[in-house]
C-alpha cells in the first residue's frame, strides 16, 4: 500500500476507497458481494468456515471477478446468528450453516433466487423478512456512531475503513487548535460511556498545558457478566477506536497511546494489532501524521482479565507492572497517570463515537438524545428476552422499548420481573420502571446507572435473592482487597446472602444486610467497591416481599434456591413413560400403586429426601407433569 503522508494523500485514498466500497454495496450489473458475521459468536458458530466455502465455490466456478466473500464485524442480533448477507439486493440470511453455502451460492448467487427458509421470521406476523433494515430489532437503532461499519466492513482491511469514513476526523482535527477540538467534543455532549458518564471533552481540558510525556489510555477491560460491547466495537471496527484515539491524543498533546485489552479477546486484539501495524506502514500512525508536526504511535498492552482494571487507577498500576488496585485520588490521573505524567482514560465506546463528531461536526451528535445525556449507547442486551444482542440506541429511549421492541420481550409468555442494567456495580428495576427514559441521570433516580452498557433481562423464574448473591459473589471473586469495607464487607453480604437462600435466614440478617451495603457504599475506596452492594440494596428494595419469603416463610417463591424446593409429579398428568426414571442420577424416582395415563404403566413418585435436584427429571419430562414446588 502506498505512503499516505500528506492532506492530498489521504483525500485521493479516501475518494479511491470510498468508490471501491461503494461499488460493493452497490454493485454493477452481474457483480455480487457476500459478507458474513465475524462477531465472536458466529466465529464460534463456524462463521470463518461459511465464508471459506463461499470462497471455494467462488474459485471453483471462476467467478472471482464477480463475486467476493468476505468477514464483517457484528450484526447485533447474536441469536439469530450466523448472518449471511448478499449485496447489491441487501437479503440477510439467518442461522446459517455450513451445509447451507451451497444452496444460496447456486439459488441466489447465480440463479437470482432467495432461500426463503433462511429468512428471519417476524414473531408477530409470521412473516418472511428479506432486508435488515424491515426486522423490528434494527428499526428503533442508530448504529452509526460506535457500531458504525459493523456488519458492512471488513475489519482487517485498513482500505475498506478509509473508504466509510475513517481519518476525515483526524485530518479536521488537524486543521484546528487543540483546544477547538476539546470544545468541539465538549459541546457534542459526549459523556464517558464507561459508566460514570463523565463529560469527555471536561475531562480532557484537565490535562495541564505543560511541556513533556502525556498518555492516552483506552480502557478495553469490559468485565462486567454479560457485556461484550467493546470487545464487538474492536473486532468490528477498529481504525475507528484507534482515530478516536488519536484524535484525544492530539486534543490533549500526547504522542503515544495505549490499549489496555483483556487477554480473553483473542479476536479483538488480533485485529487490533494488525490495524495498527497496517496504519504504521501506510503513515497514518507515527511521525509527523498527514505532514502535521503531530506524531502518534499506538501500543497494546494485555490484561489478566481483573475486573478491577476496570477503574482507571488500578488499570494504570497495571499498565506500570503494578498489581491492580486503585489509587486515591487525588492527584487524578490528568495530572499525575501513567508513570506520573498527565494521562487521559477513555473506553473504547468513548473514543469510537470521536471521530464521527470530528467528521460531521457537534451539532449533529448534540440534536440525538435527552437534555440531560447526549447521543447514542450500546447495549448488551441478554437473559430472558427473545432477541438476545448487540444494539445501539439514541439516548432517550425507554427501557420498555428496549426489551419490548427490540428485545421481542420474554420467551415462553413469561412474565417480566426485572432488568438489572449496569453490570454488578448496578442495580435491579423492575415493571414500574419501565417507561424510564435511558440517560444517565433517569437510571440513577430510578435506582440503577447506566455503567458500560450490560442488560440483563430477568422473569418470573429468577429469585432476586439469588441475583444479589450471584453478583455479590462476581464482586467478592474481583475485589482487589486494598480496603477493608470492601474486601471484608463484601464477603460478609455473600455470607448472609448464602445463609438466606439455604433457608436459614432470619430477620436480624435482614437488618445486618441492609446496614453492612451501606457501609461498603459509603466507606469504599474506589468505584467497585463504592457501587458493589448496589445489586443488594435495589433488590431489597423492589422485593422486600421475597427477601421476607426467605426468612420468614422459608419459601422462594421462584423456586430457584435448592434448599427451599423440591422437585413434585403431578399424579394426574403422569403417563408412567420412565423418562423421568431413566434420566435420574441417584434412583431417587419410583412407581406407585396408582394406574397412569398409559395402560399398565403407574404413577411416579419422588423420593425427597434422596433427591439431589439436579432438574434432568423436569427437563426430560415431554409431558409437563413435573413442577418445582
Amino acid at each position: 500500500m502506498a505512503k499516505i503522508v500528506s492532506e492530498k494523500d489521504l483525500l485521493e485514498r479516501i475518494d479511491h476507497c470510498s468508490k471501491c466500497l461503494d461499488k460493493k454495496f452497490h454493485c454493477e450489473k452481474g457483480h455480487r458481494a457476500i459478507v458474513v458475521c465475524g462477531g465472536t459468536g458466529c466465529l464460534s458458530s463456524d462463521s470463518q468456515l461459511i465464508v471459506d466455502e463461499f470462497n471455494r465455490l467462488i474459485k471453483e466456478k471462476d467467478l472471482e471477478e464477480k463475486v467476493t466473500a468476505n468477514i464483517v464485524g457484528c450484526f447485533g442480533f447474536c441469536s439469530q446468528g450466523p448472518f449471511v448477507k448478499i449485496f447489491p439486493e441487501d437479503t440477510l440470511y439467518t442461522k446459517v450453516k455450513t451445509a447451507d453455502v451451497k444452496e444460496i451460492f447456486e439459488k441466489d448467487i447465480l440463479g437470482g433466487e432467495v432461500v426463503t427458509r433462511l429468512l428471519f421470521i417476524d414473531p408477530q406476523t409470521k412473516e418472511k423478512v428479506q432486508k435488515q433494515k424491515d426486522i423490528n430489532f434494527y428499526r428503533l437503532q442508530n448504529r452509526n456512531y460506535a457500531l458504525a461499519g459493523n456488519g458492512e466492513i471488513n475489519p482487517e482491511d485498513v482500505n475498506e475503513a478509509i473508504g466509510f469514513g475513517a481519518f476525515k476526523g483526524l485530518n479536521r482535527a488537524l486543521h484546528m487548535t487543540r483546544d477547538e477540538v476539546i470544545q468541539e467534543v465538549t459541546k457534542s455532549g459526549l459523556r464517558g460511556r464507561g459508566g460514570a458518564g463523565f463529560p469527555t471533552g471536561r475531562k480532557w481540558s484537565f490535562v495541564p498545558k505543560t511541556d513533556g510525556p502525556k498518555y492516552m489510555i483506552c480502557n478495553c477491560d469490559e468485565g462486567d457478566p454479560g457485556a461484550f460491547m467493546d470487545r464487538s466495537i474492536i473486532e468490528g471496527n477498529p481504525c475507528l477506536v484507534i482515530e478516536g484515539m488519536m484524535i484525544a491524543g492530539y486534543a490533549i498533546g500526547a504522542q503515544d497511546g495505549y490499549f489496555y485489552v483483556r487477554a480473553e479477546y483473542p479476536v479483538a486484539v488480533k485485529r487490533l494489532a494488525k490495524a495498527i501495524k497496517d496504519l504504521e506502514e501506510i503513515g497514518l500512525l507515527g511521525d509527523n501524521i498527514l505532514g502535521t508536526d503531530f506524531s502518534f504511535h499506538c501500543h497494546i498492552r494485555l490484561g489478566a482479565g481483573a475486573f478491577v482494571c476496570g477503574e482507571e487507577t488500578a488499570l494504570i498500576n497495571s499498565l506500570e507492572g503494578k498489581r491492580g488496585m486503585p489509587r486515591p485520588r487525588p492527584p487524578f490521573p490528568a495530572v499525575k497517570g501513567l508513570w506520573g505524567c498527565p494521562s487521559v482514560v477513555n473506553n473504547v465506546e468513548t473514543l469510537a463515537v470521536v471521530p464521527t463528531i470530528l467528521r460531521e461536526g457537534w451539532e449533529k451528535f448534540a440534536s440525538i438524545g435527552t437534555a440531560d445525556t447526549k447521543g447514542t449507547k450500546v447495549f448488551a442486551l441478554g437473559g430472558k428476552v427473545n432477541n438476545v444482542g448487540l444494539v445501539e440506541v439514541p439516548m432517550g429511549v425507554t427501557l420498555r422499548q428496549l426489551i419490548y421492541d427490540i428485545g421481542g420481550g420474554i420467551p415462553g409468555g413469561k412474565k417480566f420481573k426485572a432488568i438489572q442494567t449496569g453490570g454488578p456495580s448496578g442495580g435491579c428495576l423492575t415493571e414500574k420502571d419501565l417507561d424510564t427514559p435511558i440517560d444517565f441521570g433517569s437510571l440513577v433516580a430510578a435506582g440503577s446507572m447506566m455503567g458500560s452498557g450490560g442488560a440483563i433481562v430477568m422473569d418470573e423464574d429468577n429469585c432476586m435473592v439469588d441475583v444479589a448473591k450471584f453478583y455479590m459473589e462476581f464482586i467478592c471473586d474481583e475485589s482487589c482487597g486494598k480496603c477493608s469495607p470492601c474486601r471484608i464487607g463484601t464477603k460478609r453480604c455473600l455470607d448472609i446472602l448464602t445463609k438466606i437462600c439455604d433457608g436459614k435466614g432470619t430477620l436480624e440478617d435482614l437488618d445486618s444486610l441492609k446496614e453492612l451495603a451501606e457501609v461498603i457504599r459509603n466507606n469504599s475506596l474506589c468505584a467497585l467497591g463504592q457501587t458493589a452492594a448496589n445489586p443488594v440494596i435495589s433488590t431489597m428494595k423492589a422485593f422486600p416481599e421475597e427477601y421476607r419469603a426467605h426468612v420468614v416463610d422459608h419459601k422462594c417463591p421462584a423456586h430457584v434456591c435448592k434448599n427451599m424446593m423440591e422437585y413434585y409429579i403431578v399424579p394426574e398428568k403422569c403417563t408412567g413413560c420412565g423418562l423421568c426414571q431413566r434420566g435420574c442420577p441417584v434412583d431417587c424416582i419410583h412407581a406407585t400403586d396408582k394406574p397412569a395415563k398409559i395402560p399398565n404403566k403407574f404413577v411416579l413418585e419422588i423420593d425427597v429426601n434422596k433427591c439431589v435436584k439436579c432438574g434432568n427429571c423436569l427437563s426430560g419430562c415431554r409431558f409437563g407433569a413435573i413442577i418445582k414446588r
